[in-house]
């Protein structure tokens, strides 16, 4: 079953729920997580993925676990693929032929 709605991206929860309510500008969040601000803009405006260094910086500055930001990166990928048509063989089929 495909998951019809779109997972929400790591960098607009990033944005929404910390960045935004702690009142931090981008170029303050990107300096206490110690990148730049082109590389955070780009991750919380959904044009860049989370890569498993930005969530442990992430998951260390807003003390959650670097596993629920690259679920979440996860959750977006997978649900992406799965809206591509793609055609395979099941390796049963495969194996009695």
């Amino acid at each position: 079953m495909i998951n019809r709605r779109r997972p929400t991206h790591p960098g607009e929860v990033l944005r929404k729920d910390v960045i935004k309510p702690l009142g931090l500008t981008v170029t303050d969040a990107a300096k206490c997580l110690g990148v730049t601000r082109k590389t955070l803009s780009a991750l919380i405006n959904c044009k860049a993925s989370m890569s498993p260094e930005m969530a442990v910086r992430i998951a260390k500055a807003t003390k959650t676990s670097p596993e629920s930001w690259l679920y979440m990166q996860a959750k977006i990928d997978l649900w992406f693929a799965q809206q591509k048509p793609i055609e395979v063989e099941e390796f049963g089929k495969v194996v009695a032929a």
